[in-house]
């Protein structure tokens, strides 16, 4: 298994709200749609960053995959235009 974990700031502090809402439901969305993505979390981070996804997948195929998946790729667009940080670990477990 595979933890893929990334970190974000948003850049729209008056919708920070709507776009971590938004994210995480694109994100969570991709669970059952990209082959080996086993599980995605979205949360709000009180300390640090403003959002956190915390996934997992089957293997490190899984997450190569992911990267380049079509759905990802729309759900990205999405996230580079409210985002102005990132930060990202990848580990086996």
């Amino acid at each position: 298994m595979v933890k893929h974990i990334v970190f974000w700031n948003l850049s729209d502090p008056e919708h920070k709200q709507e776009n971590a809402a938004r994210m995480k439901e694109l994100l969570e969305g991709l669970v059952g749609i990209v082959p080996g993505l086993v599980c995605a979390q979205v949360s709000r981070s009180f300390a640090g960053f403003d959002v956190v996804l915390e996934s997992q997948f089957t293997d490190r195929d899984a997450l190569d995959g992911y990267q380049n998946h079509p759905a990802h790729l729309e759900v990205k667009k999405f996230v580079h235009s409210v985002i102005c940080e990132r930060a990202s670990c990848d580990f086996e477990m």
